[in-house]
């Protein structure tokens, strides 16, 4: 076990409550100091578990309230970390010292792992005869039912370039190419019928639906979970509701406030918690109770309102997301 390993794990422990007891697995339990900071109830039933393991990790997580920390090689204190050993009364001189040691020690593994792990994208060819939709002289059902859903969903041709084509498996859907510095490197077709599978898609690990439009005079970037959200508001879609790691390297780097808006669902739960990891902004807005996501509530509101309600609704504080989130979720 590595000296840095040592010194985050021992100091961590060293301010434990006297009261506390090891599991033959590993974990010590004791009376978790982060519930009371989470709107529960001090804990009482020693809930909060430490455990290390030999890969050079310490997880903390409370089985009471559900907060968790943690610290890996390569990785510098996270903000959760550094709550943690707040709420232990470690001293904050002993914190700083440790989030000190821990980046210099691992600043040149942790750059190395960075410009690594920056994903590159291939060009990919869009589905067999895609054409733009603005170029479209073939009107039969197919290219109209694909028109109408467009119209219906506030779909704009400014948008992006949305593509059609009528080739026997597309015709009934609706194609959006995926731009990364203005190559195409995938894409998704949503079917306009009643139909399985809703979408066809070719897509890259770890890529982020539009970067991009994140230009240089955006204050804050908005993070949703399908391109037609992120189409509605300007925003980037993470294609699935799950933040993979190169995902949040290529989101950071964009240097801009980065405010997650989730869909209305057990996934959207799931997100708001990696958002809080991260140490990005959440927004759920007072929409009401029967919009699911972006484009349903622009569908009710309209462009503007629905942007101008995620903008003044977007929240740091984890204590208030998690209040906020269980009305938003139900």
């Amino acid at each position: 076990m590595n000296s840095i390993m040592n010194s985050v794990f021992d100091i961590v422990t060293a301010h434990l409550p006297p009261k506390r007891k090891t599991t033959p697995s590993g974990w010590t339990s004791f009376n978790a100091p982060c519930c009371i900071h989470n709107g529960d109830s001090a804990d009482t039933r020693q809930r909060g578990g430490l455990i290390s393991n030999g890969e050079g990790g310490v997880s903390y997580h409370c089985f009471n309230c559900g907060y968790k920390a943690s610290w890996q090689k390569g990785r510098n204190l996270s903000h959760k970390m550094r709550k943690l050993l707040q709420w232990l009364n470690c001293p904050d001189d002993i914190i700083n010292k440790l989030a000190l040691q821990v980046m210099a020690e691992q600043e040149n593994d942790f750059v190395k792992k960075q410009i690594l792990d920056i994903p590159k994208f291939n060009d990919v060819p869009l589905p067999d005869d895609a054409i733009k939709i603005a170029d479209i002289t073939e009107f039969n059902k197919y290219s109209v039912a694909v028109l109408e859903y467009m119209a219906k969903r506030g779909m704009n041709l400014d948008d992006t370039n949305y593509y059609w084509s009528p080739s026997l498996g597309y015709r009934d859907r609706l194609i959006i190419p995926f731009y990364y510095e203005k190559r195409i490197v995938g894409w998704t077709a949503r079917t306009v019928a009643d139909k399985q599978p809703k979408y066809m898609s070719e897509q890259q690990p770890g890529f982020v639906y539009g970067l991009d439009e994140q230009g240089h005079n955006k204050i804050f970037t908005i993070v949703c979970e399908g391109p037609v959200d992120a189409l509605h508001i300007d925003g980037v879609a993470l294609l699935g509701s799950e933040i993979k790691d190169q995902q949040a390297l290529l989101i950071n780097r964009l240097s801009k406030d980065v405010i997650v808006v989730p869909d209305r669902d057990d996934a959207g739960s799931k997100l708001v918690e990696q958002a809080i990891e991260l140490g990005w902004h959440v927004s759920m807005p007072d929409w009401n109770d029967s919009i699911n996501d972006i484009g349903d509530a622009v569908g009710m509101y309209g462009r503007l309102y629905t942007l101008h309600s995620i903008a003044v609704n977007s929240e740091s504080s984890p204590l208030k997301i998690r209040l906020r989130a269980k009305k938003w979720f139900g």
